[in-house]
């Protein structure tokens, strides 16, 4: 949805990837938009096409377009299945939206694909001269958060076990849902949050001992495929 604004000589483009500093960027650039009355663009980028995307990220890209909506963002972009590197596809938007801010985390240039040579920050830089960037940095109690408590996430299926699910890491004839396991750290057991898209919106159930211990958790519609 376009939402139009009092001030067009400026302009702001977030670009976000994966990640809990997404939505900081999202509310950064909100809050410097609504000071100078100007419109918010949301761009991430992603190699690899929109229908190949897992549970993680296809959860990411839900929370971000309801945070755009929610914040009137004048449009989220998503250039998925792009083979370029990411300073090009900016460039490009940044061009076609007559871009004059752009802001960017401060871990960009390990999560940004394909940046393999000097800093990320400098390439942006030379290929986008005509724009005011703004670095945010990653606040280390939201990355410890996710990134401390649970490992990274696996493939996994959430099975029908009696009355209760529980969660596979093989694809089973009571398979019901597939999804991304994440399990807690320093635990022997399958414990952990299991999170799984369901009727186009990101779900995650508590995993005890292998076992969804509330089964109210899987919402309804959730049934078994054979």
């Amino acid at each position: 949805m376009k939402h139009a604004k009092g001030r067009m000589d400026e302009s702001i483009l977030v670009c976000v990837y994966y990640g809990p500093n997404g939505e900081r960027l999202i509310r950064r650039g909100h809050k410097m938009a609504s000071m100078l009355d100007c419109p918010l663009y949301i761009l991430t980028v992603d190699p690899l096409p929109y229908d190949a995307f897992d549970a993680e990220r296809s959860g990411y890209i839900e929370d971000w377009k309801n945070l755009a909506e929610e914040l009137q963002v004048e449009e989220f972009i998503i250039r998925d299945n792009e083979r370029r590197s990411s300073p090009k596809v900016i460039k490009e938007v940044a061009h076609q939206l007559n871009i004059t801010q752009i802001i960017i985390g401060q871990t960009a240039q390990s999560r940004w694909e394909e940046i393999t040579k000097g800093s990320f920050m400098n390439v942006l830089l030379r290929e986008i001269p005509f724009v005011d960037f703004h670095v945010v940095s990653v606040e280390r109690s939201v990355k410890d958060e996710e990134e401390g408590i649970f490992e990274k996430g696996v493939r996994a299926y959430l099975v029908v076990e009696g009355d209760s699910y529980k969660v596979s890491f093989t694809c089973a004839k009571n398979m019901c849902q597939e999804g991304i396991f994440f399990k807690e750290i320093g635990t022997d057991f399958d414990n952990g949050i299991f999170k799984f898209m369901h009727n186009n919106k990101m779900h995650q159930v508590h995993i005890q001992d292998n076992l969804v211990p509330d089964p109210s958790q899987v919402p309804d519609g959730c049934s078994v495929k054979i």
